[in-house]
């Protein structure tokens, strides 16, 4: 459909991907007539699969990479077929100790290999006690939050009534560091915990920012379990657009949205205006905003949200073999969960430190994981045959303004220093396991939170879009599906709506679900 032939629809999605497309489905099985504008040329976002290196069959996602805060209902409330497979690995991360390479090995029963390696590691039982008790419960939390994720935000004094455990206060309430140090004596261990709310998070335990991260990463359809998409992000984004066309959903590529006002003509906000860069305009009742509130305050004209910057890089890898391990521990176990590598409680407090006053970490906490391992429907036939893998790095505490006045310079360092970590743990050093391309060149690439932000929209590349919110409304606020902004008929649906971020459709659900409230549906 061209813009000359209808440039009315009830709703206008600004922004393509994962919870734009989520909406859209939501909105047009009610009977709206539904426009998704894209600035980019294709869907999909930061979920997207790609061939990152050309001269091979291998689609990577390139962004985001692992699924856990996706409803089930979504997925059973649109038909999509789309498949995530559970890791029975957890974890694993290396360690040495007395000049001996060790190793802790998390499974999902917690017994066997996992048992005897937090013996070994610690000298005793009790770690893996407080392991037990603790993640026990954190689950009141996930089985309390989890089904209030689809409903408007609960208040704060309902959701802890529904807790109704001194978890709450441990997590909700006090810095994360604090009820680490209570429950846990390991270095190791505390940081492997902690990990959980850094990730894309520029904090120490100090700050509550990182209690909301680690919440987010735990609650996801209250199990917390974070699982590989079968045939990479890509066949999540496939799926919606697919069946949003099917219902009808016009899609315009190719326009970057800069300018929505509003008329204020009725009670009700009136019309919207939706001008394009390339002169098209659009109009509609409702606009659901599926990008940055940063950049949402741009095209309004208005104050843009205070934030923290992003604070990671993200490497990708086509391997020909995966390294052996210096612990002994096997390849396939060990990177079939996430690896974790110099993400001591130590190391993490001393890289935000030197982070935060503007230089590179000594050390740099990491953590990847191995798709392929799980999944080979991202290969061609010939690499799966040949034992390609691939691997998926993400390198913490390293936030924008390190990059900023040199940012390939900045990601050489970077690379390098996390490439030499990561050997002092491996039999075979990474670079000998890479798959070369044509003229010599290794197969890796990485993203620094400026590439995220030129390449994908991130603000100073924060994954969240901007701090994450707690999951509830305080008491005694305005009811709220957490997607509604300043003006009526404009709603948030992206990552920066409260509950937004991760692969989750959950801001897209809670914005269709706005409209179709406000349109009596």
């Amino acid at each position: 459909m061209s813009v000359s032939e209808s440039t009315y629809f009830d709703v206008v999605i600004v922004g393509g991907g994962h919870n734009g497309l989520v909406a859209s489905c939501y909105l047009a099985k009610a009977g709206l007539s539904v426009a998704i504008l894209e600035k980019n040329d294709s869907l999909g976002g930061a979920t997207v699969s790609q061939k990152v290196f050309p001269e091979y069959e291998a689609r990577l996602s390139r962004y985001s990479y692992l699924v856990s805060l996706l409803p089930d209902q979504i997925i059973n409330d649109l038909g999509l077929e789309f498949k995530t497979i559970e890791r029975d690995v957890s974890s694993f991360t290396p360690e040495k100790i007395d000049d001996k390479d060790l190793g802790l090995l998390i499974n999902r029963g917690l017994t066997g290999k996992t048992s005897e390696d937090f013996k070994a590691l610690t000298g005793n039982d009790a770690e893996l006690e407080a392991w037990k008790s603790f993640y026990a419960d954190v689950q009141k939390l996930a089985d309390a939050i989890a089904p209030t994720m689809l409903q408007k935000l609960p208040t704060r004094s309902a959701l802890k009534e529904k807790v109704g455990h001194k978890i709450w206060d441990e997590i909700i309430e006090n810095p994360l560091e604090q009820v680490l140090e209570e429950r846990f004596n390991s270095d190791l261990v505390r940081g492997i915990v902690l990990t959980d709310g850094l990730i894309g998070t520029f904090s120490d335990g100090k700050n509550l920012a990182a209690n909301i991260c680690f919440l987010y990463h735990l609650i996801g359809n209250g199990t917390g379990d974070w699982k590989v998409p079968v045939g990479g992000m890509g066949a999540l984004v496939a799926e919606l657009v697919e069946s949003a066309k099917k219902l009808g959903v016009t899609f315009f590529l190719d326009s970057e949205v800069n300018s929505i006002s509003s008329s204020s003509s009725n009670s009700n906000g009136g019309e919207n205006f939706i001008t394009t860069a390339s002169g098209q305009s659009y109009e509609s009742k409702y606009v659901l905003a599926n990008f940055a509130p940063q950049k949402l305050a741009k095209v309004l004209n208005t104050q843009p949200p205070k934030s923290l910057e992003g604070s990671q890089v993200k490497v990708n890898m086509l391997l020909t073999k995966l390294p052996r391990l210096k612990s002994g521990a096997d390849p396939k176990l060990a990177f079939a969960g996430t690896f974790h590598f110099d993400e001591r409680y130590s190391d993490f407090q001393r890289a935000y430190s030197q982070a935060a006053a503007g230089k590179i970490p000594g050390v740099i906490p990491a953590e990847m994981y191995c798709h392929t391992l799980s999944d080979t429907s991202i290969l061609g036939a010939d690499l799966v045959t040949k034992g390609f893998q691939t691997l998926t790095l993400f390198g913490m505490h390293t936030p924008a303004n390190l990059f900023e006045n040199d940012n390939s310079g900045t990601k050489a360092i970077i690379l390098e220093r996390l490439l030499n970590q990561l050997n002092q743990y491996l039999i075979d050093p990474i670079e000998t396991c890479l798959a070369k391309n044509s003229d010599g060149s290794l197969c890796i690439e990485i993203k620094s939170p400026l590439d995220l932000e030129e390449e994908i929209g991130l603000p100073r590349g924060n994954i969240f879009h901007k701090d994450l919110s707690m999951p509830f409304r305080e008491d005694g606020s305005e009811p709220s599906w957490g997607v509604e902004t300043d003006l009526p008929n404009l709603f948030l649906c992206g990552a920066g709506a409260i509950r937004g971020g991760g692969v989750s459709g959950i801001p897209g659900h809670n914005a269709a679900a706005a409209v179709l409230e406000a349109r009596g549906l």
